[in-house]
């Protein structure tokens, strides 16, 4: 990944700022990864939780997905145990066996309901875990939450990322301080709707949990859904929203007050910097492009040509090689399903012109180039058929991406 993008990713926040009134973290070596990486990590809510969640569209979903499907049936969750370097996914009824037993050992060591506890894995697909990891790591997360604690566990979730992602928002509802946390992981396998990622956020809002479930989901939409590294869903994407309500406002009931719009407006721009944070942290990615396709009569119909057109191969090589190549990106947005007329289609790389009309402009390609050889710019496709539009945020295809994805399990 490039240097400016590392930058991006990176924050450089000291961990006694990551912190959300009635929330501690923990984060330990349990041995999954090896005796010297963080590993396991958990997310502790002082009191009962509302809570909400997203979750892969997959028909292949791994254990702790399933299991968190169910315990979120509730709306509340108080804990969330986080593993990285085994996904136990296709692991079959001793997967779905683990999954509950390590939840049960969590309830046990807070003192909580076990429906309470959220599990989630991250890793190797097809692995079983080991119940001796979880008897050494539970213990010991218990015993070493803290308030500033979520730093590590940024570490801790991280599989092929470079570097881990958080991002936290401070503003106002009815007068109080509201603090949202949010810590994600991803880099490889990304692909909405949702990836091969893990985000959990943490607020000391106090919002009704029908509410908090719909502006998750609103926020997910414009985020997490709208991103791709490399066109791959994963089988354990999971994104949690956990309100504790410790701020003192009133609850907010409605998504149609102005303390929703307030909140709303703030976890949209949460979630955003976090997606986009995974997209620059994309395995080999040394480009961060959004594909902004208009123009068009729906924004479905925007959407899968933006979709079509970030997943093709073609392009993200092209753009990885800085190659104003637009007749690459004319041919994904034909093949994506969509009826257009391509004698109206205009292209812009950033603002370079290099189609009008459905034709190309030549004498601009040194120029598109310059912008190519950015580390962040934007694909316009304009249809010129309608009102609607959509982004998709990708990145390119770089030799590196192959090296990391043809020995991931050595």
């Amino acid at each position: 990944m490039s240097k400016k993008n590392k930058e991006m990713t990176a924050n450089m926040v000291d961990p006694g700022e990551l912190v959300v009134p009635g929330f501690q973290a923990a984060a330990v070596k349990a041995g999954i990864r090896g005796k010297d990486r963080l590993d396991m990590a958990l997310v502790f809510s002082e009191k009962p939780a509302v809570a909400a969640g997203v979750f892969t569209t997959s028909q292949v979903k791994a254990a702790p997905v399933i299991l968190g499907m169910e315990h979120l049936q509730g709306g509340s969750a108080q804990a969330i145990l986080i593993n990285s370097g085994v996904a136990n996914a296709c692991s079959g009824a001793q997967g779905m066996e683990f999954a509950g037993n390590t939840a049960a050992m969590v309830a046990q060591a807070m003192a909580i309901k076990m429906t309470d506890v959220q599990v989630c894995s991250t890793g190797v697909i097809g692995e079983q875990l080991d119940l001796t990891w979880f008897e050494r790591g539970i213990p010991a997360l218990a015993k070493g939450l803290r308030v500033d604690g979520f730093a590590d566990v940024a570490q801790a979730m991280m599989t092929t990322d470079t570097v881990p992602k958080v991002e936290k928002v401070i503003f106002e509802i009815g007068g109080q301080q509201v603090s949202i946390l949010g810590l994600a992981k991803g880099a490889g396998m990304i692909m909405p709707n949702m990836a091969t990622m893990l985000s959990f956020v943490m607020t000391d809002a106090a919002i009704a949990p029908d509410v908090l479930q719909s502006m998750l989901s609103k926020a997910a939409d414009q985020s997490f859904n709208v991103i791709s590294v490399d066109g791959d869903t994963s089988t354990n994407d999971t994104v949690l929203l956990l309100a504790n309500g410790v701020a003192g406002h009133d609850p907010i009931t409605s998504m149609e007050s102005a303390e929703a719009q307030a909140f709303q407006e703030a976890l949209n721009r949460l979630t955003k910097n976090l997606a986009l944070k995974i997209v620059a942290d994309g395995e080999g990615a040394t480009k961060l492009i959004t594909v902004r396709v208009q123009g068009t009569a729906s924004r479905d119909d925007a959407e899968l040509i933006g979709r079509t057109i970030a997943n093709s191969p073609l392009f993200k090589t092209a753009c990885y090689g800085e190659d104003a190549n637009w007749g690459r990106i004319f041919a994904a947005a034909g093949r994506a399903g969509v009826a257009f007329d391509q004698g109206r289609v205009d292209i812009f790389f950033d603002g370079v012109q290099m189609v009008a009309g459905g034709l190309g402009l030549f004498a601009n390609e040194a120029a598109a180039t310059e912008v190519l050889r950015q580390e962040d710019f934007v694909v316009t496709v304009d249809l010129h058929s309608g009102t609607e539009s959509c982004e998709i945020y990708t990145c390119d295809f770089s030799h590196d991406y192959i090296s990391i994805n043809g020995d991931y399990r050595s």
